[in-house]
């Protein structure tokens, strides 16, 4: 189960005088997930399973000296998936008294008894349920002050707005936020955790009049104690900024890319939605018939590790209850497994991975947790050093990737590379090829960094087509 994040205020339930009535007390979440499924059961559901989410968040936003934005939110829902037979259907609501909670197994019971057979639904197999939740020290306790998170984003600002160039500023920001999952089943699984979420950005302009250029920087983490200071973001998008100046115009060429880490991970990304069993079971993947074979370069790996302490996307169980573990995706080049659910691993004949994800609204779908592609052995600059000419991305622009046939068309920005060396700014191009021979032609260094849910080092894919409106 992937956290969502912080969900809209809810109002509280409204506490008049004893003599106008009161309502309900909301209950806590875990019984409310209980309430919900048993009252299902009562009202002749089969089998039924409930998802809870609990948060508030807190955000601040710097502008040219000034505050721009401060705001808090606080909210709360619940889905209810109730099953007649091979018949399902989902309900939710934010309303958490047993009363609410009753009327919305009633409404979910309802709407199954209309609804199409679905073959494939159904929960999880017992067998497979999470027995021992794993310690993953994804909440920190800490809740900031308003003044607090301010101050970090002025300080992120006034560090980029002191670097030389820069003229301008889309804002620094800092945030937090709490967010509390809550799972049960009716055959026997009940489990909850909370993970918390700061952050600090900055982005700012350099340059004048048509001649700007914007970049940023964040720094993202579970523990605020691992976020890197205001200051250094600021400056990072600041120096990011100030790279871009002054941009030149390439000839369509087929060359070498380089792809920094902060976009690269992109590429696994298409990775995980290619290996999604949905996907496959649908046969909308262009790595569909591929389980088994090299679908990477000699060498690579990727891993999914959903118990990697304090990790963006760590979970101690999945959506539907399942165990997760660490497995690798691609093993030396390998497609080792895909990405399944309860529903996708049915309709492929297999069992699921614990890579179930949901939210309050349908039905479970298969998701990774934490990503990367294992470093290589080279430096960046050993990577670029035999390049006469090259692209290194540090900007995507669009999504013009067909997951079905895997044509990867994208604009770019970046630096070009001559000589084996960053030479100058280029914007304003295009790069594209296909995934399928994109994948084989992977190269990585030895940068890799731990900063998001999917990670990876500087890669190199050659034999890539760059084009360019032509020299000015």
């Amino acid at each position: 189960m992937t956290l969502p994040p912080p969900i809209e205020p809810a109002r509280a339930p409204h506490t008049g005088p004893a003599s106008a009535g009161r309502r309900e007390a909301r209950l806590p979440g875990a019984d409310a997930v209980a309430h919900a499924i048993e009252r299902a059961r009562a009202r002749g559901a089969d089998a039924a399973d409930a998802v809870a989410f609990e948060g508030s968040s807190l955000s601040a936003a710097y502008r040219m000296g000034e505050i721009e934005d401060l705001e808090r939110s606080e909210g709360r829902d619940l889905g209810l998936r109730v099953f007649l037979g091979r018949r399902q259907a989902f309900v939710s609501s934010n309303d958490w008294s047993p009363g609410g909670l009753d009327g919305l197994a009633e409404r979910a019971l309802a709407m199954a008894r209309v609804t199409p057979e679905d073959r494939y639904c159904g929960l999880a197999d017992p067998e497979r349920l999470a027995r021992v939740l794993p310690a993953l020290d994804l909440d920190d306790g800490d809740e900031p002050s308003a003044e607090r998170l301010l101050a970090a984003a002025r300080e992120a600002e006034a560090s980029a707005l002191s670097i030389p160039g820069i003229v301008n500023s889309q804002g620094g920001s800092a945030s937090w936020g709490r967010s509390v999952a809550y799972l049960a089943t009716s055959h026997g699984f009940s489990g909850s955790y909370s993970a918390s979420h700061h952050s600090i950005a900055c982005t700012v302009l350099a340059g004048e009049g048509e001649a700007m250029e914007r970049d940023y920087e964040s720094s993202l983490a579970c523990h605020a104690a691992d976020l890197a200071a205001p200051e250094t973001v600021g400056r990072a998008a600041a120096e990011r900024a100030l790279r871009r100046l002054r941009p030149r115009r390439i000839r369509t060429a087929r060359v070498p890319v380089i792809f920094d880490p902060r976009v690269g991970r992109s590429l696994v990304g298409h990775l995980l939605g290619a290996i999604a069993g949905s996907a496959v079971a649908r046969g909308t993947s262009f790595l569909k018939n591929r389980m088994g074979e090299a679908v990477l370069a000699g060498g690579l790996t990727v891993i999914d590790d959903p118990h990697r302490p304090r990790g963006l996307g760590s979970r101690p169980f999945d959506g539907e209850g399942v165990a997760t573990a660490r497995m690798a995706l691609v093993e030396d080049g390998i497609l080792r497994t895909w990405l399944l659910d309860s529903a996708s691993a049915r309709q492929l004949g297999l069992a699921t991975t614990g890579h179930a994800t949901r939210g309050t609204g349908g039905p479970p779908g298969p998701g990774a947790s934490n990503v990367h592609l294992a470093a290589g052995a080279c430096t960046p600059s050993e990577l670029i050093a035999d390049i006469e000419a090259g692209l290194y991305v540090t900007d995507l622009i669009g999504m013009g990737v067909n997951g079905v046939t895997g044509d990867y068309s994208r604009g770019a920005a970046g630096l070009w590379i001559e000589e084996g060396e960053l030479a100058y700014p280029v914007n304003e191009v295009t790069i594209a090829g296909n995934l399928k021979d994109m994948f084989r032609a992977l190269t990585a260094a030895n940068d890799l960094d731990f900063r998001y849910a999917v990670n990876v080092p500087t890669l190199r894919v050659d034999g890539m087509t760059v084009a360019g409106p032509g020299e000015a």
